[in-house]
């Protein structure tokens, strides 16, 4: 029987809610992705909860909220205590995510799901890989192996391949197959015929024009907005997809020369810009190769300017300009807030970049047509003062006596029954001087009235003294025995921008939002209710980032799956692309919440030992970084039982020669041109010399994702070129 596999949707199936999901291979328990959304709804985690302590490992595929929201929450509340992998802009970026989240909220609301302490343990806890790095598991995950891959649609985003006995189940969602300014396109393409490939339905049913003419009619719109004195909102995320929007704006402004200002306005504004600058090997071909020639960094902005506070907007002139403000569902943060002032003029423009999220204002504001007035909460934090002032500072110091009471009886406590536990071990004095010691305490009052605060003396004791604890540590041949957990080296910079509440940032947190963190204030959050009358124009542009649903069928149609997991997309999308794949694919699922499928290959895999009889007559052949070789053996079992190959008892029988290798016809053209011999493609076939002619017969992936056949043919007259292209089409393979 193959790799055990079962696939049980936690969150994020025939709907848009964020995205979790549990994965079990051969009884490991992967959580891929552990997402939130706007609302931070608890009803969305409860079947998180129910899974969340069994859990052996957590991989994250992307920096925004429906794919890490809810990670702090559940490593606080839910008993999440699992390794956490992810990439090294996905940790980041994140962490970034949610402490912007987080301030926006608070700002807002008596928001309590979580801290910022919450926050930065649980990133703590997260390992980072770089792409393609094979990350063997071990303990109860022996011989599995993870590795990242390019996904696309956000800095960081990651397909995730997980390989267990050679066969692979690949979790691949919001991916995107185009090329970006800033990101280079998914290498889903590259994987062929996984056992089990796992993928979303959320973009199935559109379709997307073509780049250029989505970002000429995007920086239309915003031109033609400004040039009639109006001003431009852009609702986006902290850290994701508004960096593809920031590089699109910096180089329109600088091809044409404008002067209206741009403003990116979110708590971690500078800190996001500054920690992408050092991730450009995370980026696009195009932006590595600028910057190794030119030393041209695409994110030094020169038209954006980054604001963490909208006082300082608000001292800009009136006029004309641009803003790019949290949070994209303007359910809250500092684009609710610019919408409710700016709505009411005729001349601004509000321009959606995403889908918004279910039941939230954007989505509200993107339905067509959309609505003339809409309701909103103004809710903002002030300090108490007077008689709320008083009062919760008299009930804080209530708690804080009645806690360091508590502690007192507490550490008397432990006082005592530490003193009693070393009785034992208290020094004798011989019998004259402990009778002395004993009168003089007793009738001479030399201790009697001495007053010992927060030790109890023990009843054996000749006298009060201070608690004493025997270092009782344990020795071997080499000395003391050591905990080698103790010596670890932590992440220097992580433990110490934690303790300045700016976890994991390396100091590159903005100092102003700092503050905010640290401001302890008793403040309250006072709220009401406004209709706003929307009067100025709504647009809504594709930027998510997502390939669409034409280029989803064509890569799962290249990819070939074994099996095929759908989720995450409305339910119309997911059952179109259901009955799309299952034409091709043998066997095609899209689950329901908590709803445990089984999809472990149908293939069956054994292990096997290879003897050193055997191995000390095989000759290998080097193939890239493998070894390869042609192997005449027979089965039989070892001492303990585990299936063996052994040597042949016979003479081995001859065997047809094998060329191994996959020419590229392109390649070997290239290769024949290097040699001094013309060749050109001509009807699907490569015409070299004047009369040898090569074309590939066949097709190497059946319906089905299954293995197929594909031979190369040569054909022309038996002439000294025919023999010399021969041999040279023999030497691009390894012949066995």
């Amino acid at each position: 029987m193959g790799t055990s596999v079962q696939v049980t949707p936690l969150s994020g199936v025939y709907n848009e809610n964020p995205l979790c999901y549990l994965v079990a291979i051969d009884g490991f328990n992967f959580l891929i992705d552990c997402g939130w959304n706007d609302h931070f709804d608890p009803a969305l985690l409860e079947p998180l909860s129910r899974v969340a302590p069994t859990i052996d490992a957590v991989l994250l595929s992307h920096p925004d909220i429906i794919h890490i929201g809810a990670l702090p929450y559940a490593m606080k509340k839910l008993g999440l205590s699992a390794p956490i992998y992810s990439t090294e802009p996905v940790f980041r970026l994140g962490l970034l995510t949610m402490y912007d989240y987080y301030l926006s909220l608070k700002q807002v609301s008596d928001f309590d799901w979580f801290t910022l302490d919450d926050i930065d343990m649980a990133f703590q806890s997260i390992t980072r890989l770089t792409y393609s790095q094979n990350f063997h598991l071990s303990g109860k995950g022996e011989g599995i192996v993870i590795a990242p891959h390019v996904a696309g649609h956000l800095l960081g985003g990651t397909l995730w391949k997980i390989t267990k006995d050679g066969e692979d189940v690949i979790y691949a969602v919001d991916f995107n197959h185009r090329k970006e300014r800033h990101l280079n396109g998914t290498v889903l393409e590259s994987f062929v015929r996984p056992a089990v490939l796992i993928t979303d339905a959320f973009n199935a049913l559109n379709n997307q024009p073509y780049r250029r003419q989505r970002d000429q009619e995007f920086s239309d719109a915003i031109t033609r907005t400004l040039m009639m004195n109006g001003r431009v909102l852009l609702p986006v995320d902290s850290a994701g997809r508004v960096l593809e929007l920031l590089l699109i704006l910096e180089q329109h402004w600088t091809q044409h020369h404008l002067s209206y200002p741009i403003f990116f306005l979110t708590y971690v504004a500078s800190s996001t810009v500054e920690y992408v600058k050092s991730f450009l090997e995370w980026m696009s071909d195009s932006i590595a190769k600028s910057f190794e020639h030119s030393r041209d960094n695409a994110f030094t902005l020169k038209n954006v300017t980054l604001l963490i506070n909208k006082d300082e907007l608000e001292k800009v002139p009136d006029g004309p300009k641009v803003v790019l403000a949290s949070m994209a569902s303007l359910e809250a943060g500092f684009s609710h807030d610019i919408f409710v002032e700016w709505a009411t003029d005729a001349k601004n423009l509000v321009l959606f970049t995403e889908r918004g999220q279910y039941a939230t204002l954007a989505r509200m504001l993107q339905v067509d047509p959309p609505p003339k007035a809409v309701k909103v909460t103004m809710s903002q934090r002030v300090p108490l003062v007077g008689e709320e002032l008083a009062a919760y500072e008299e009930e804080r110091n209530r708690k804080k006596e009645e806690e360091f009471k508590a502690s007192l009886k507490e550490e008397e406590l432990k006082a005592s029954h530490a003193s009693d536990n070393k009785a034992d071990n208290l020094m004798v004095t011989d019998t004259l001087d402990a009778q002395g010691l004993s009168d003089a305490g007793l009738h001479g009052g030399g201790y009697k009235d001495i007053v010992i605060d927060g030790f109890v003396p023990p009843s054996t004791a000749v006298s009060p003294m201070f608690p004493f604890y025997e270092n009782s540590a344990a020795w071997d041949d080499y000395g003391e025995v050591i905990n080698p957990d103790d010596y670890v080296m932590k992440d220097a910079n992580m433990d110490e921008t934690f303790a300045q509440a700016g976890g994991g940032l390396n100091g590159k947190f903005d100092e102003a939002a700092a503050s905010l963190m640290l401001d302890m204030t008793p403040s309250k959050v006072v709220s009401t209710e406004l209709t706003v009358q929307v009067k100025c124009s709504l647009l809504f542009m594709d930027f998510e980032g997502r390939a669409d649903g034409r280029s989803i069928k064509s890569i799962i149609g290249h990819v070939a799956p074994l099996k095929l997991v759908l989720v995450h997309g409305s339910a119309e999308a997911t059952e179109h692309l259901k009955q799309h794949c299952q034409k091709n694919v043998p066997h095609v699922y899209a689950p329901q919440i908590g709803e445990t499928i089984d999809v472990t290959s149908d293939l069956c895999a054994y292990k096997v030992q290879l003897s050193e009889k055997l191995m000390s007559n095989v000759l290998f052949k080097k193939l890239g970084d493998y070894e390869i070789a042609w192997v005449d053996a027979e089965v039989g079992k070892t001492e303990k039982g585990m299936l063996s190959l052994l040597p042949l008892s016979t003479v081995a029988p001859p065997h047809k020669s094998v060329l191994v290798g996959d020419l590229k016809m392109a390649d070997f053209k290239q290769f024949l041109a290097s040699q001094g011999i013309q060749a050109e493609f001509s009807g699907g076939a490569l015409r070299c010399g004047e009369f040898v002619t090569l074309r590939k017969v066949g097709d190497p992936i059946q319906k089905g994702g299954l293995a197929g056949s594909q031979q190369i043919v040569i054909e022309g007259p038996l002439t000294e070129e025919y023999y010399k292209i021969r041999d040279h089409l023999y030497s691009q393979f390894y012949l066995l």
